[in-house]
Parts: structure tokens; sequence; C-alpha cells
């Protein structure tokens, strides 16, 4: 744990020297970076709408089980749920696709 930590640390204080040392032309890395940061962007918004997804399904099933009678009502408010919980991936979408296809200063 502490070996990893050092080597985090050395590597944090030197790469921004690396940078800085680059001409006009330094700017190019910003996009490797901005492709990593909306790969991991999407697949933790992905990820976590899929959980609560599940959660959200599993207590409407849970609840239809035990109350038939109102199981429209819950089956409405459910879908109203999942539709909310389904923005949040295609925000995270949106704003990678924006990143992506920005034009970066070369």
């Amino acid at each position: 744990m502490r070996r990893s930590l050092i080597f985090t640390l050395m590597g944090v204080l030197t790469l921004p020297g690396i940078a800085f040392a680059q001409d006009a032309a330094g700017e190019a890395w910003l996009k490797p970076f901005a492709v990593i940061a909306a790969g991991l962007g999407m697949a933790l918004a992905s990820g976590l709408c899929a959980l609560g997804q599940g959660r959200a399904v599993a207590s409407a099933v849970d609840a239809m089980a035990r109350q038939p009678g109102a199981a429209n009502r819950i089956q409405t408010a459910m879908i109203i749920g999942l539709a909310l919980i389904e923005s949040l991936a295609l925000y995270v979408l949106v704003m990678g696709v924006l990143v992506l296809f920005v034009k970066w200063p070369a």
C-alpha cells in the first residue's frame, strides 16, 4: 500500500514537468484525457443507473406482490422513476460526446 502511494506521488510530481516542457503543440495531450474521462464517466453512470433501475424494479414488484390492487399505480410510478433514472445516463452520454468532439487548441 505504501509503495503504490509513493509511486503515485512520484508520478503526480513528475508528469506536470514533462507537460510544461513541451512547446506550443503541448495541448495535444488533452484529447486522450478527454477520451478517458468520457469513457469513465459513461461507464460509471451506466453502472449506477443499472443498479438503481434494478432496485427500483425489485421494490415495485415487491410492492405489487403485497398490494395487487394498487399494481397499476405502482407500475406507473415505476415507469416514471425508470425514465428519470435513465435520463442520467443520457445526460452523461451527451456530455461525453460534447467533450469528444470539441475542437481542442493545436
